[in-house]
């Protein structure tokens, strides 16, 4: 649009100007003593046109000249902002194809030209960490943390998960303890918190950040059944030898936990380890009433405590789950160990019928020992031997 505006004034310049020079009849008379200068009015007003004009252009040349060092410097900053930004683009894409020494490179460039220091800083460091040059890496953290202080979260993250996979457990900790002072909910600082936790084997504290994390939908569930029963194999081994002791953790145990078949399975064994085998049988009732597990009935059988009244509760489950070879097993050794020979016999038979098991095999063979029959003893013994060997092959 001002283009066009001042295209139509020259235009009608170009018309105008030649009027009034070919119709004036005028002067101008200007005094200065002792000179003195008469033009005409046409020359007059052409010379002043001329003047106005040599004017403009000067001061549009000295402002131009004037603002010369900013444009440059903008020219030049925008210059080096544009190849930062390239610098930082390829650096991220060489750390995905893997070249990590043209990443390190690339975002090293980057940090240098005033790409954003955090994003730069972090590619460095990574691109460092892969090919194993700590120190470099530490450096390119120090970057970070000096010239994008604002965003800690962000670079303790990285730090954690850097220092995780160098095994500096006790480290990345330190790291993520710092970052849950900023945000104590951080849900992916939680799962890097977790894995150190369970390599410098603190159940408690893995038991704790799974129970969080499976509130918040963090953790798969068959991961944190996993690592659960893993912690809880640990704490429950340290304390096997204390049946007192044992009985005060399991109370602190959560409900759910508790009624988990495999961590029940875990507590009995121990309960049974230390000497309570009545505890261990009504750990393993609690499971089963929850969900049937044929290991955990199978189990039940090696529990000594109240020996009539397991009997009991045993023949009851064996009403709904007749079929069940690890429940026979029990109830085969339930019976074995109250002298109930014929009994026994027939339950473990039952059970070999529909699952050959080498225990069942074994306690078969004691039976069939008392009762007189050593031959039948022995050949049950052999296949106990061969089903245990193929059990651990």
């Amino acid at each position: 649009m001002k283009p066009l505006i001042w295209l139509l004034l020259v235009v009608v310049g170009a018309v105008a100007v030649p009027l009034v020079i070919g119709h004036g009849n005028g002067y101008v008379l200007l005094v200065q003593p002792p000179y003195r200068i008469e033009l005409s009015t046409s020359l007059f007003l052409l010379l002043t046109v001329l003047v106005l004009l040599t004017a403009h252009g000067l001061l549009h040349l000295i402002n131009y000249t004037l603002r010369l060092p900013a444009k440059v410097r903008a020219f030049k900053q925008a210059q080096r902002e544009k190849n930062a930004h390239a610098a930082l683009m390829e650096s991220l894409s060489a750390l995905a194809a893997g070249r990590y020494g043209r990443a390190e490179k690339a975002a090293a460039l980057a940090l240098e030209l005033g790409a954003n220091p955090l994003i730069a800083a972090l590619t460095a460091a990574r691109a460092a960490h892969k090919m194993k040059n700590y120190e470099r890496r530490d450096y390119y953290l120090a970057e970070a943390e000096q010239r994008a202080p604002d965003e800690a979260v962000a670079r303790l993250l990285c730090q954690a998960e850097l220092l995780l996979d160098q095994r500096r457990f006790a480290d990345a900790l330190e790291a993520l303890k710092h970052l849950a002072k900023r945000d104590a909910k951080h849900l992916p600082a939680m799962q890097l918190e977790l894995k150190a936790r369970r390599q410098l084997a603190d159940w408690e504290g893995t038991l704790a950040l799974i129970s969080q994390l499976e509130k918040r939908g963090g953790i798969e569930e068959l991961t944190a059944q996993q690592w659960k029963l893993q912690a809880y194999q640990e704490l429950l081994g340290r304390l096997a030898g204390d049946a007192d002791l044992l009985r005060t953790y399991w109370h602190k145990v959560p409900d759910h936990d508790q009624l988990d078949a495999r961590i029940a399975l875990v507590a009995a064994k121990r309960f049974v380890q230390a000497g309570d085998g009545e505890t261990a049988a009504t750990i393993i009732e609690r499971s089963l009433t929850k969900r049937w597990e044929s290991p955990l009935a199978a189990y039940y059988g090696e529990c000594v405590g109240n020996l009539s009244k397991q009997l009991e509760q045993a023949e009851y489950w064996l009403r709904i789950h007749h079929q069940d070879a690890g429940l026979l097993l029990s109830l085969g050794k339930l019976c074995r160990r109250q002298g109930l020979w014929g009994k026994a016999q027939s339950y473990l038979e039952a059970s070999l019928s529909l699952q050959d098991s080498s225990d069942a095999h074994f306690e078969l063979a004691q039976i069939l020992e008392k009762l007189g029959h050593p031959q039948a003893a022995a050949e049950h013994y052999r296949l106990s031997l061969e089903r245990k060997m193929e059990e651990c092959a």
